[in-house]
């Protein structure tokens, strides 16, 4: 299932319920980006040909260094 933002209109302004959802989605998304952007500077992406399973299990692995190290 995707997810995806509201969007504003001239006619159709958000209600505040759907601006904080948007505001939810946003944060989520955001918290998701900065973790591939940290695997990306650590250019370990680039040589994984593995099953996608296992790929998960190493990526899952690396963010919880990453994030441990960032809160340090």
């Amino acid at each position: 299932m995707i997810i995806t933002g509201r969007k504003a209109t001239r006619k159709h302004q958000l209600t505040d319920a759907e601006r904080e959802a948007n505001r939810l989605l946003n944060r989520e998304r955001a918290a998701v980006k900065h973790g591939f952007a940290n695997l990306k500077s650590w250019r370990c992406l680039t040589k994984v040909r593995m099953h996608a399973r296992h790929a998960t299990t190493l990526l899952r692995a690396l963010l919880v260094l990453a994030n441990t190290e960032v809160q340090r």
